[in-house]
């Protein structure tokens, strides 16, 4: 069955079909750790993982890799301001290093809780400085660079087809609008490589045949990808805010070094939206994982709200949505650990199954699918069995998820025990006075035709 997948290259859906008989290559553009993942961060890992799992579920090997920027993403589009990180250790008292393995760390960790699974290759920027240079002076040997006082630019003029990806108009872009133009020749010229100012110290700087400084945000990928993946592999996978610039540039190094457009399908996760607008952390307005957490809400919850929206539509964010996310997550946790175990896959519901993830992983059909399956003529066991095969694409941990065992007060168990005495007794009016003193301590007895359950109210 074929695997039809968006292709931003082409803004059109293209049946995939791997470039190595051996495994998928997936590059995902990673985080710049200066300061903690937000949710709309996450949500782009979440299509992420989603993509690698149905790719999985087809039955390929996917060599997954994700980028960890830790310098030379600078605060402005037009290559000027400030390194984030020498901004986000200014703001955090550590040194560039430090905040670099600490944000690193944290945003490992809300993968975990997330239930993303762990790419084959971490790669850092600061970890392949040789390659960078190296793959800039193959740039410069191919006549596609200049130097201005500040650092090596690439000069995009050289490229009929530059800003394909975006379907940019250079012509209809002016200096100042978004960019500066300073010494560049170009507004839509980005820099290589950055020469550190002559009266400043920076904590991350290297020699280098042009002078002494920082590789620019851009070459990392192209480097990095090349190194790992070859320099024309599979699927590159980012945010929708790096179509224009970030993305538009890697492939402008690509094809200047190596001749390629770097991947054979570009694809990107859409913003998570609140009232105020795209969730960003350069405004502040951003939520993390942990203040879900800090609200007692399961972050899995929200693995299961994004799954309810597809990957290429921008979601609306509420807390009203995510809480009832929780509510149909836990519902189908208790389903699901109700069921017996020794069922059979039903054939039917995951050929449609497979119908809706190969559809540009049509993620949201697909769990309504499993709604529609719960109502179906089929046993409790193959029901059970079949949603532990679908969630190796959903990858809610359904086959893990144990329910919490409620600790009872020795007085509340009397109370209930007493009920049961009472019922069996046929003493109606005792019994509801006792149920009654139970509600009053936040408990409730549910009769069972094999004895009773204490729940919390």
């Amino acid at each position: 069955m074929d695997i039809l997948l968006y292709d931003n290259w082409e803004r059109r859906l293209r049946p995939f079909s791997p470039l190595n008989k051996d495994w998928v290559g997936l590059y995902c553009c990673g985080p710049t750790v200066y300061d903690y993942a937000h949710i709309g961060n996450l949500r782009t890992y979440l299509f992420e993982d989603l993509l690698r799992r149905a790719l999985e579920w087809n039955g390929y090997t996917v060599r997954h890799v994700i980028n960890i920027t830790d310098v030379g993403h600078l605060v402005s589009d037009g290559d000027d301001g400030e390194d984030k990180m020498e901004k986000g250790s200014r703001k955090a008292g550590e040194s560039a290093w430090q905040i670099a393995d600490r944000f690193t760390t944290a945003f490992k960790d809300d993968l975990q809780k997330l239930h993303i699974l762990e790419p084959a290759i971490w790669c850092k920027a600061t970890d392949h400085i040789v390659e960078q240079i190296d793959f800039i002076a193959a740039i410069e040997k191919n006549g596609y660079t200049y130097r201005t006082s500040d650092g090596i630019y690439f000069d995009t003029s050289k490229q009929d087809d530059y800003g394909f990806l975006a379907r940019i108009k250079r012509d209809a872009i002016k200096a100042g609008s978004r960019v500066e133009l300073g010494e560049k020749l170009h507004a839509t010229d980005f820099a290589l490589w950055k020469f550190s100012p002559p009266d400043e110290h920076r904590q991350m700087e290297w020699d280098s045949p042009w002078g002494r400084g920082f590789p620019g945000w851009h070459i990392e990928c192209s480097a990095m990808s090349a190194k790992y993946l070859t320099p024309w592999f599979d699927i590159h996978c980012g945010g929708e805010d790096h179509i224009a610039i970030h993305h538009s540039n890697e492939i402008a190094q690509n094809q200047a070094c190596h001749g390629t457009r770097l991947a054979n399908f570009w694809m990107h996760g859409y913003f998570l939206q609140i009232d105020s607008g795209k969730m960003s952390k350069s405004t502040g307005e951003f939520l993390r994982l942990q203040t879900l957490l800090d609200q007692n809400i399961d972050p899995l919850a929200y693995r299961y709200l994004c799954l309810t929206a597809h990957y290429r539509s921008q979601m609306q964010f509420s807390f009203e949505a995510l809480l009832s996310a929780q509510t149909a997550l836990q519902r189908l946790r208790e389903t699901y650990h109700a069921w017996p175990t020794g069922g059979s896959v039903s054939v039917e519901y995951r050929e449609k199954f497979t119908c809706f993830i190969n559809e540009d992983l049509n993620v949201p059909r697909a769990l309504a699918l499993v709604w529609e399956m719960l109502k179906a003529d089929l046993s409790d066991a193959d029901k059970k069995a079949t949603l532990t095969e679908f969630d190796k694409v959903f990858g809610l941990g359904l086959a893990q998820w144990q329910p919490a065992v409620l600790a009872i007060p020795a007085e509340v168990q009397s109370l209930a025990e007493q009920r049961q005495a009472a019922r069996k007794a046929r003493n109606w009016a005792e019994a509801d006075r006792l149920r009654g003193e139970l509600h009053a301590l936040g408990y409730e007895v549910e009769d069972k035709a094999d004895g009773m359950q204490i729940k919390a109210l």
